[in-house]
């Protein structure tokens, strides 16, 4: 982002919003590819998400105006949706003693990859010397997306040999178990919608003033309408289980989901906003070169790789709930110090505490997505589509905050945020037990062990 910035003569509040387009269009995305990949698999969806994502983000290296350049940045944010694909494909290959690890591994992978991003795209940029570095960077990068689409359709399955997809009975909604879990569901939507709602209005005339009036209250009005017709769709789609009771044994809690979309709206919301601004901030208080910066910030994915898969694993072994609850503590804590920092501390301290607190968030985001597949299997991709559209519901609202206020009263609010996902977490949240069932197209039930 310096490096766009400086060759475009980008305003801070100009790249500040690029940020915030940079994960919005990814909400509505997850929901959608949540839905896709639990009816069509995981094998063409990826490879369509790599190769669609690697083009578009080539136009997006080469356009010329601000206007365009945050229009293709909105575009890109489906590319995030990605990653509830590879969390139902995982869930398929990997039994529940398993699934923390595995789907941690996976998702630290999928971090690294923007940590080496982080490290080395300056490096290419800065290689080419001139004002279109960034451009040659980010397209090397689009190529390789697209080689390696192509690569993944030819080189995987969806399920090991043998094996069933379980499909959900309908599709347009996640089926859910009660009444009560009714109303949480259609609640549970609303956060998405405001999250698009507060970007419209930071792109309003009252904010950054990129579109006008008239369009504000379009997109205004066109969310109400959509959310409006979600409602009709989930209560459509539930309503043959209002008049015949769901058996007790292909029930769910959907609180358990609502408890785990709040969670990763705090850690993966926190990832996404902190490596979105941290290169920035280091530029801004502490004075450090663009590439210093770069390096120091990609630190903060970087320890995705042994964070995250961590916290999975640790979840299998002492307990999906446990370890939440230390995370989500670690969080709070270090966020909440990071709150105190100003000008005058060392940036070493700085850089540690950063550290630290990306430790706690990202074995948390691991420690999420450890109990996700093992709440409904057959709605596994709606399930994961949903926490990880929360996640990026906490990357807007905290970048937005981040375009308002000093860094580190952003700190201060990522620190109160899970502070409260804390206590809800203690409270309400249930370890996985036992089995859960699914029939087989012939009828026959397959149990499915979700204790470890």
């Amino acid at each position: 982002m310096p490096f766009i910035q400086e060759a475009l003569g980008l305003t801070d509040q100009q790249a500040k919003v690029l940020l915030i387009l940079n994960v919005a269009m990814t909400i509505p995305a997850r929901i959608v590819v949540g839905m896709l990949v639990d009816k069509l698999g995981p094998k063409a969806l990826f490879s369509s998400i790599l190769i669609l994502g690697g083009l578009v983000s080539i136009a997006f290296s080469w356009m010329s105006s601000y206007d365009q350049l945050a229009f293709m940045r909105f575009l890109l944010g489906f590319i995030g949706a990605g990653f509830v694909v590879g969390i139902r494909m995982i869930a398929e290959w990997f039994p529940a003693k398993q699934t923390g690890i595995a789907q941690g591994i996976y998702g630290g992978w999928g971090n690294f990859g923007s940590a080496g991003a982080a490290m080395a795209l300056p490096f290419i940029a800065a290689s080419f010397g001139d004002a279109d570095g960034w451009r040659y960077a980010i397209t090397l990068a689009s190529v390789l997306a697209i080689i390696y689409g192509v690569y993944y359709y030819l080189s995987v399955s969806n399920t090991p040999k043998g094996s069933t997809y379980f499909k959900p009975k309908k599709s347009g909604s996640m089926e859910v178990s009660s009444l009560s879990d009714l109303v949480i569901y259609v609640i549970m939507n609303i956060p998405l919608y405001l999250a698009l709602a507060l970007l419209t209005w930071k792109l309003s005339p009252s904010g950054m003033g990129l579109i006008s009036s008239t369009v504000e209250l379009t997109i205004y009005a066109t969310l109400i309408v959509v959310y409006l017709f979600q409602v009709l769709r989930i209560c459509s789609i539930n309503a043959d289980s209002r008049k015949n009771p769901i058996p007790k044994k292909h029930q769910y809690k959907f609180k358990q989901v609502a408890i785990l979309n709040w969670a990763y709206l705090v850690t993966f919301g926190t990832e996404l906003a902190v490596v979105s601004m941290l290169a920035m901030f280091y530029v801004d208080w502490f004075g450090l070169s663009k590439i210093t910066s770069a390096l120091l910030a990609g630190v903060y994915p970087f320890i995705n790789l042994i964070a995250r898969p961590g916290g999975g694993w640790l979840s299998d072994k002492f307990g999906r709930k446990l370890i939440l609850i230390v995370s989500f503590s670690g969080v709070t804590l270090s966020f909440l110090s990071l709150g105190y920092v100003d000008k005058d501390w060392s940036v070493w301290l700085v850089v540690g505490l950063t550290v630290f607190a990306g430790i706690f968030s990202k074995a948390g985001s691991g420690a999420v997505f450890a109990m996700v597949p093992l709440v409904q299997r057959r709605l596994t991709g709606q399930i994961a589509g949903m926490v990880g559209a929360f996640g990026n519901v906490g990357a807007v609202v905290f970048l937005i905050v981040n375009s308002l206020v000093d860094y580190n009263q952003f700190f201060a609010l990522i620190g109160v945020a899970s502070a409260i996902a804390l206590i809800t977490i203690v409270v309400f949240l249930e370890e996985p037990k036992g089995h859960m069932t699914e029939v087989l197209e012939d009828g026959t039930v397959e149990i499915i062990k979700v204790s470890c």
